[in-house]
């Protein structure tokens, strides 16, 4: 500090000290300028003093302030690197020195223990990871040329140091031969993810590094714009500049990437209506993270806690996850995840939450795909608001292509990118705040009216059913999806399940029996809202529902929970028969949502029992669901709106919608049985029916 500040603080000794709190404009300004001059010269304190109002010298005070401030905290974050660099390297002597000390010639029985060992094991050591690479390199490209996995020989059990590979990765998604046959189809138990390996006190400094490292560089990704990011002229979507990021954050043997290789990276921002803390607690437990993404997060679960974070807090918490990503339709794969979720605060209402793939050596496949550092900022706003910054970053190895349906979707970045999961979240963001209000009565459409508690109960039932159909059309859900040679040409897969015992099923209660899940994928030449609006809308529903039986339905009861009036939760009864039970017995539970990524209309049968325990606020949670549904996707390609296409090249040309319907239906009451060819023919012929109604009914409304 200068003599005049030491002349104002001993004028002031003595009587309380004034201090001067500069306006929000004023330090806004202020920043922009230190972005670009943390060092400005006395010429630019004197305009700035000029444009704020402000004396040269505060002007000069704020700008030494802010220098210190900044070195500070990179002070800081280099002290936290290095203490966990200093304890992976002493973790590693250590146990380098316990593993020499056993060693023992086998002609002389003496110990080795010169300094010539230390360095032959270091040698071997790399010796070791360069044959483990050359091994991997040489089975994937013989798996391709084989068109299977290579059997590779029993892994080599590591050295003592770390049994851990920290090159980041998942697990590769297993698919089966579409020619199986059809009394092979009978029911299995289900594919479960590989468990991931004990972690020992050894290899959590290691993961504390990659974790606190991965967290720089997504802080750096959200915060930096050009060159880093380009943004894409036709929608204003963000995209990774490869070349520049990979200048940034060089990664060994990024070079050597594979043909079948690709990186998958965007970034998306936007407003949510809920506060930071509420944020960070769905985001670190599992179960409610699958709540607050269900149409993308379809399995998650912790593995283990590492650090438990700080004073009671999720600040400084790492814990190792497990997460399975939905495409949406059984013809694009899951993806398929082990990460590190590691939780930090940075500063009074700005939090970080960033993921990085791991794969272990002893688990004996080969990673496919990679979460490269992704996360999210969350910064706290007023009114309960906060702004969120998201980067989705991945990398993928196409053992299994996708579907040519959904090759422009998810080669665009639309079907697992940033837009989306931001999308989601500001959508059900809005649904959560709109179960907690009160007093807001659903529409009165001539049918009961339930109360606040029957309204919650009623939106937690139809979350379930939710949750429920994007489950099933998952490829890693622990069941099959085939397409039995010569049953069907147009493109029908089928899986089985059961449920006894009158339990749980895939995550919702079902009754007692065998179920037939049955979906395919359709492209239409019409924009994605027109065909929302046609799904939505209880009097098409006779054009496209074959199970109706032809009978119009009508809307008895709506819950919005958006202002979007597509996102909305019905009750629909269909046209009452007064010789039928049934009829007057059965309605139908529909919820359908909509947002920038897609949108899809779900619905299941539900007694009238058990709706009316749901309306009056009783528990819902035991009420059997049985959903099927619509999902509406944009196809990827420029241009909306409505366009001709040529039913000879349906995708080629202008843009459109993909369609993926998908039905469930008992096969047997008995959990059993085993599936029959005729139950596939039958569920074949009710899709490709349904198929026909919905193109029909589109091409009438058209004209």
């Amino acid at each position: 500090m200068d003599s005049g500040e030491d002349q104002d603080m001993s004028e002031s000794r003595g009587k309380k000290k004034r201090y001067h709190r500069h306006t929000p404009r004023q330090i806004q300004e202020l920043e922009s300028i230190f972005k670009l001059y943390p060092h400005p010269d006395e010429k630019q304190r004197m305009q700035l003093s000029r444009d704020l109002g402000l004396e040269p010298r505060q002007v000069k005070f704020w700008f030494q302030n802010r220098r210190t401030q900044m070195k500070a905290q990179h002070e800081r974050s280099d002290n936290c690197v290095l203490r966990s660099e200093n304890e992976r390297i002493r973790f590693e002597n250590i146990t380098m020195i316990e593993a020499l000390k056993n060693i023992v010639c086998q002609t002389c029985g003496s110990s080795q223990t010169s300094e010539d060992s230390y360095f032959d094991e270091q040698k071997l050591r790399m010796e070791n990871a360069r044959l483990k690479e050359e091994l991997d390199r040489v089975s994937s490209i013989t798996s391709r040329y084989l068109g299977r996995p290579v059997m590779q020989l029993p892994p080599i059990q590591p050295l003592p140091a770390s049994s851990l590979d920290l090159t980041v990765g998942g697990y590769e998604n297993t698919e089966f031969n579409p020619s199986l046959d059809l009394d092979l189809l009978g029911i299995g138990p289900p594919s479960m993810p590989f468990p991931f390996p004990t972690i020992s006190e050894i290899e959590r400094p290691v993961m504390v590094d990659l974790a606190a490292r991965s967290m720089q560089e997504l802080i750096r990704l959200a915060q930096n714009d050009e060159p880093i990011w380009s943004r894409n002229g036709s929608d204003g979507r963000e995209f990774l500049n490869l070349e520049a990021y990979e200048r940034l954050f060089p990664r060994p043997g990024q070079q050597f990437r594979s043909a079948n290789t690709h990186i998958e990276a965007s970034r998306d921002s936007g407003d949510v209506i809920m506060n930071s803390f509420a944020l960070v607690d769905m985001f670190m437990d599992p179960g409610k993270w699958m709540e607050l993404f269900p149409t993308i997060v379809s399995n998650a679960r912790t593995i283990e806690v590492l650090m438990s974070g700080m004073d009671g807090s999720k600040s400084g918490a790492l814990v190792l996850m497990y997460g399975e990503f939905l495409g949406l339709s059984p013809v694009v794969p899951s993806r398929e995840f082990y990460f590190l979720r590691y939780c930090q605060q940075i500063e009074q209402g700005l939090w970080v939450i960033s993921d990085i793939s791991i794969h272990s050596p002893k688990v004996n496949i080969i990673p496919c795909t990679k979460r490269l550092p992704s996360g999210c900022l969350i910064q706290d706003m007023t009114n309960g608001y906060s702004k969120i910054v998201w980067v989705e970053h991945m990398e993928i190895e196409e053992k299994n292509p996708v579907h040519q349906l959904y090759r422009d979707l998810v080669d665009s970045g639309m079907a697992f990118g940033a837009q989306r999961w931001v999308a989601t979240l500001q959508r059900m963001c809005r649904r959560i705040a709109s179960l907690m209000v009160t007093g807001n009565s659903p529409r009165d459409l001539g049918g009961v009216i339930p109360n606040d508690d029957g309204k919650r109960s009623m939106m937690r039932l139809s979350q379930r059913m939710v949750s429920n159909f994007c489950s099933t059309l998952g490829s890693s859900n622990g069941y099959r999806w085939i397409a039995p040679a010569g049953v069907n040409d147009s493109g029908v897969r089928v899986t089985v399940h059961k449920c006894s015992d009158s339990g749980q099923a895939n995550g919702v209660f079902q009754p007692n029996g065998v179920f037939l899940s049955a979906a395919t994928s359709i492209w239409l030449p019409y924009s994605p809202e027109s065909v929302f609006s046609f799904f939505r809308d209880e009097r098409s529903r006779v054009q496209w529902d074959v199970l109706s039986h032809g009978k119009a339905v009508q809307e008895v009861t709506r819950i919005s929970n958006d202002q979007h009036p597509g996102n909305c939760i019905s009750l629909l009864r269909a046209t009452m028969n007064p010789a039928n039970l049934n009829d007057r017995n059965m309605l139908i539970l529909q919820e359908s949502c909509t947002d920038s990524s897609g949108s899809l209309v779900v619905y299941a049968s539900v007694d009238l029992p058990s709706m009316n325990i749901a309306m009056s606020g009783e528990d819902s949670s035991f009420i059997p669901l049985l959903p099927s549904g619509f999902v509406i996707s944009p196809d990827g390609r420029p241009g909306t709106g409505i366009n001709a296409a040529s039913s000879s090249n349906p995708l080629g040309g202008s843009s459109g919608t993909v369609l993926t319907i998908a039905f469930q239906i008992m096969v047997s009451s008995l959990p059993s049985a085993k599936l029959s060819l005729e139950s596939v023919t039958t569920v074949n012929n009710v899709i490709g029916a349904t198929v026909q109604q919905i193109k029909s009914a589109l091409r009438s409304l058209e004209a």
